[in-house]
């Protein structure tokens, strides 16, 4: 995010269209302000998982067994703490629709495409994840 804020800053106009109706802006920000809503969330989301994965993987080292068990529990909540990263994404695409937009006057995806797309395969990378947790686990085998 910080990448595209600086690359569309300069190409921004003097009101940034960031609210859309059926493709159409109804919705204006100043473009200082509209960096401030793109980076802020996307920060405050990054610190989040960043202190939760952090906190998570020492409670799990100090709690978690480790005798009889092949699965490592850091990689499990390291696992768990970037799912904050999903919606950053999702919200990256909007931002990046916004600046787009708002640069050459086209859109990029519509927002449900994009995120139906990114669920789907974000359900496929997750379930394989745990496919081969659980396989590890019970199974005995190095995947």
């Amino acid at each position: 995010m910080i990448g595209l804020s600086a690359y569309f800053y300069h190409l921004l106009p003097a009101e940034v269209a960031v609210h859309f109706t059926n493709g159409t802006p109804d919705g204006w920000l100043s473009p200082l302000m509209t960096m401030v809503l793109a980076l802020l969330p996307q920060i405050l989301l990054a610190v989040v998982a960043l202190i939760l994965a952090f906190a998570m993987t020492r409670l799990a080292s100090r709690f978690w067994p480790r005798e009889g068990t092949r699965t490592n529990p850091r990689t499990i909540v390291a696992l768990m703490g970037n799912m904050i990263a999903l919606p950053q994404i999702v919200f990256g695409f909007a931002i990046a629709d916004i600046f787009v937009y708002n640069a050459y006057q086209i859109h990029l995806l519509p927002l449900w495409i994009f995120a139906l797309i990114f669920i789907v395969v974000g359900s496929i990378v997750i379930g394989a994840v745990f496919v081969r947790a659980v396989i590890r686990e019970w199974g005995g085998h190095s995947l």
